[in-house]
């Protein structure tokens, strides 16, 4: 009976948790408030100081803490390591410049509160260390993660999940009683943490894709998840026992499973997870606020809280400022001045040191989470300090279960004339654009365009790729449709992908990633264009049409050797104007070929 009543109970607690998540966060949302602000106040409800339903927040909170881990994981799946590369003067860069500014901003800002020099140091730390789970849920929440200034902040939270380490080899170096052990424990965390790196890189480069590649062999895509999920926690695992982040071995499994061909499958398996943990994080953040506390110190926790996010959204405005304008300033000013999850994890290992005391422990701590709940209500408000244009979505609807035979992305000038011949001939068509303004204006003429954004893959799914014969790439945007065609092959294999190139380099690209057919949006509208140049010029019409012809020919000649030799293949094929303007031949121009004499 016993047992039977303690099963009940659990079972109130997950009903809870579930209800008041699904209540709470499509309310905030709806006002405009953000789901980590909605998780936050629904983890208040029915925490220790609300309903009372759940008496260990803590508990919640190391389950939860994976889906940090989780969307850490899904980052590095987008990280490819040239990618991230190219990132290093942002992470290593505005990074240290942040925490290093910041850091010393705010432990003047603490000592300046009456903390000695010591503890305002690691109080001021914790802080620095922006809230991971928080920015995140933010960018993702406005599709801002692969945006320029997306990218940068995204850049300063790697390098502040990474200054965690040394934050915390330093609290072991300053415990009492601890020096005379200080250098060898020093050199022997960094030779596990280092040793711990390269196994973790060693089992991605050689390991990790033929086991993906063999239990893709067994068509279980259960097994699949349950891989993907055994690589994610092994990787935080492996980290963790090492002394060093778990959300930075989930990152780094990211990173090198992020040029696999199994990366988008692995990205949907892990996607459920992730943001069922993500909210339940926030959900144990809610809970773990100390009314009684608060209810006792709130001028003080206040007012701390305020001055320790002013003093560091100064830093990280002079910071930002070196190479960013105003208005992106106060965006990571107001996205980033909160203290974060590792925080916590600093104040306990400081207060076990004997560095912090139980009452500073949790003053700082709860600052911290007031931190993390105005966050969401700051970056509102920026919306009057920045006045931003936002497009309507009134009369859109978004892509749900489409299920025509041919699936448009993109609705400008060029799919607005792809879809013609295909409605001639009775087919039916999904089409779908990210801008709706060009989604209303469609609907004025007789079309009906749905919002989505192919170059994800739910939305992918949910305008019906699986479905579709054809998927027709209209849209004027190199990378997002280099985007839309790596997810289209590697999930629906079967379907015909045709493709709007941008120029002849992208057309090459898009022939080595296998696309059934491209065009560049210019070639034939060049040709007509360049064919009536001749003809007002005075060359008679069969002429006219022998020359645009032989260039037609020798274009898609050129085209051919490209593929094979590269972008410079084929250069004796184009006829350059060199030698009549210098006298010198084009490199591989013919001697004695000469263009055919123009008629006046």
């Amino acid at each position: 009976m016993a047992a039977d009543a303690q099963h009940g109970t659990e079972l109130v607690q997950v009903v809870a948790l579930l209800a008041a998540g699904v209540v709470a966060v499509p309310v905030f949302r709806r006002i405009g408030l953000g789901s980590v602000l909605g998780y936050l106040a629904a983890g208040l409800a029915i925490g220790p100081f609300g309903l009372r339903l759940f008496s260990d927040p803590q508990a919640i909170l190391h389950i939860a803490e994976l889906g940090v881990v989780m969307f850490l994981f899904v980052i590095g799946l987008e990280m490819q390591p040239s990618r991230l590369w190219s990132l290093r003067k942002e992470i290593f860069g505005l990074g240290v410049a942040q925490v290093l500014v910041c850091g010393l901003l705010l432990t003047l800002t603490g000592i300046a509160w009456g903390l000695t020099p010591l503890v305002s140091f690691f109080a001021s730390m914790g802080f620095v260390l922006t809230s991971t789970a928080t920015v995140m849920q933010l960018l993702g929440e406005r599709r801002e993660v692969s945006s320029p200034r997306g990218q940068r902040i995204v850049s300063i939270l790697l390098l502040e999940d990474l200054a965690i380490v040394p934050l915390l080899i330093l609290v072991t170096l300053l415990t009492p009683g601890a020096a005379k052990l200080a250098a060898s424990e020093y050199w022997q965390a960094i030779g596990i943490a280092g040793a711990a790196v390269a196994l973790l890189v060693a089992a991605g480069v050689w390991l990790l894709n033929p086991f993906f590649r063999l239990l893709a062999e067994s068509h279980a895509r259960e097994v699949m998840t349950a891989a993907a999920l055994l690589v994610v926690l092994g990787s935080a695992l492996t980290m963790q026992v090492s002394g060093l982040s778990m959300a930075m071995g989930a990152f780094l499994a990211g990173v090198l499973l992020s040029e696999s061909t199994f990366r988008h499958q692995l990205e949907a398996d892990i996607e459920p997870f992730r943001g069922i943990l993500l909210g339940l994080f926030f959900m144990g953040v809610g809970m773990s606020i100390n009314m009684p506390l608060m209810t006792q110190q709130w001028p003080l926790i206040l007012a701390g809280t305020l001055s320790f996010m002013l003093v560091k959204g100064v830093g990280i405005y002079a910071i930002a400022r070196l190479r960013s304008k105003h208005g992106e300033g106060l965006y990571r000013a107001a996205m980033m001045a909160q203290g974060g999850e590792f925080a916590f994890v600093l104040y306990a290992a400081a207060t076990q040191a004997g560095i912090f005391s139980t009452q500073v422990n949790a003053l700082m701590t709860a600052a911290v989470i007031v931190s993390m709940a105005l966050t969401p209500l700051l970056v509102f408000a920026l919306r009057w300090v920045l006045p931003k244009e936002k497009e309507s979505m009134d009369g859109v609807e978004a892509a749900e279960d489409l299920s025509g035979s041919v699936l448009i992305i993109g609705f400008g000038r060029f799919g607005q004339i792809v879809s013609q011949p295909l409605l001639a001939r009775g087919i039916d068509i999904s089409i779908i654009d990210n801008q709706t303004q060009i989604i209303k204006d469609a609907g004025d003429f007789g079309f009906k365009v749905y919002y989505g954004d192919g170059t994800h893959l739910h939305i992918l799914h949910a305008a019906g790729a699986g479905r579709a014969q054809a998927i027709l790439v209209c849209i004027n945007d190199w990378a997002a449709a280099n985007k839309i065609v790596e997810l289209v092959k590697a999930e629906f294999p079967l379907v015909k992908v045709l493709v709007r190139a941008f120029d002849r380099e992208h057309a090459l690209e898009l022939v080595r990633a296998g696309v059934d057919y491209q065009i560049r949006e210019v070639l034939h509208s060049a040709v007509a264009f360049g064919r009536e140049t001749l003809k007002e010029l005075g060359v008679p019409d069969e002429e006219a049409e022998e020359v645009m012809e032989e260039v037609v020919r020798n274009d898609r000649e050129r085209f051919e050797m490209q593929i094979v030799g590269g972008i410079y293949a084929g250069r004796q094929l184009i006829r350059g104007n060199l030698a009549a303007v210098t006298g010198k031949r084009a490199p591989d121009e013919p001697a004695d070929e000469a263009a055919p004499a123009v008629k006046q």
